[in-house]
């Protein structure tokens, strides 16, 4: 998921260019008081006359309960972004409130009602508390996100290389994600100029059992898809499972092994993700 300022014309106008899956126009942080107006209006008509797709686009608004954050919700929805990123989520509440309100302007403007996802981001202690709690708010959720920035300010610490002071925080939005069969997201690397750093970090975060992780420079894509593509090991062995499932189910057998192993249900979900992964990177058909 890339990071587009939404106050950035050249940015929104080339964003469908890069390699990433999803795009994520910013209305709040990277946005100044002074120009979110004009940002709104940048990403609306970017969204009404720029083909996107097949990229999934998202926009971040401000707090739905302030005005500014009201207005970005009547404008994002009318265009039909894909998805509304909801900001420092910190109780399921903050989910509700806002699935009403897009609610309420689907109808209003005849789109059909459940159309517009959603995603969460959890940036605080509060948050990280209550994630189960917000995965489970609303059947528009797609996913949860880590937003470490504001979440290591609230804990009164900071971001390190060896990420430890977030594995808290990973561990417990992962399973909360998980808990709803929804995606998980991991938060930003801010440092551009580091791509060691990155590459460790997104294995890590894959190891973990994350879906995707956000970026904030088209520099930063193709590591990260490089780390979340299999390999072609990975996808020969996964390929190999799959057709020993077919053998056995043609021969009526009820007990499927490959090369003398058992195979199970456990083993067949993961053969079943290699096989999605690589058709999502596009390296099988």
């Amino acid at each position: 998921m890339m990071f587009v300022p939404g106050n950035n014309p050249g940015m929104i106008k080339d964003a469908y260019i890069y390699k990433c899956d999803s795009i994520m126009f910013d209305l709040e942080d990277s946005v100044s008081i002074a120009e979110k107006d004009s940002a709104r209006a940048l990403v609306y008509y970017g969204l009404q006359t720029i083909h996107y797709e097949p990229k999934e686009t998202v926009v971040r608004v401000n707090d739905p309960r302030s005005a500014i954050g009201l207005a970005d919700l009547e404008a994002m929805v009318r265009a039909q972004v894909d998805v509304i990123r909801l900001p420092k989520t910190e109780i399921a509440d903050d989910v509700v409130f806002c699935d009403q309100e897009i609610t309420r302007i689907e109808k209003e403007c005849g789109i059909p009602v459940g159309q517009t996802r959603m995603m969460a981001a959890i940036e605080s202690a509060e948050g990280v508390l209550n994630a189960r709690e917000i995965a489970h708010a609303s059947k528009r959720l797609i996913g949860i996100a880590l937003g470490a920035e504001d979440y290591v300010t609230d804990l009164k610490t900071q971001r390190t290389t060896t990420g430890v002071e977030l594995m808290f925080a990973r561990s417990i939005i992962l399973h909360a994600a998980r808990s709803a069969h929804l995606a998980a997201l991991d938060t930003v690397y801010s440092d551009v100029n580091n791509e060691e750093g990155l590459i460790r970090e997104a294995t890590l975060i894959k190891q973990l059992g994350f879906d995707g992780k956000s970026v904030i420079n088209p520099r930063q894509i193709d590591p990260i898809i490089r780390i979340f593509t299999p390999t072609a090991k990975e996808i020969q062995k996964a390929k190999a499972i799959m057709e020993a499932i077919q053998e056995a189910h043609k021969k009526g057998s009820g007990v499927i092994a490959l090369n003398g192993k058992m195979i199970d249900k456990p083993v067949v979900m993961r053969a079943e993700r290699t096989i999605a992964l690589a058709k999502a990177a596009k390296v099988i058909d």
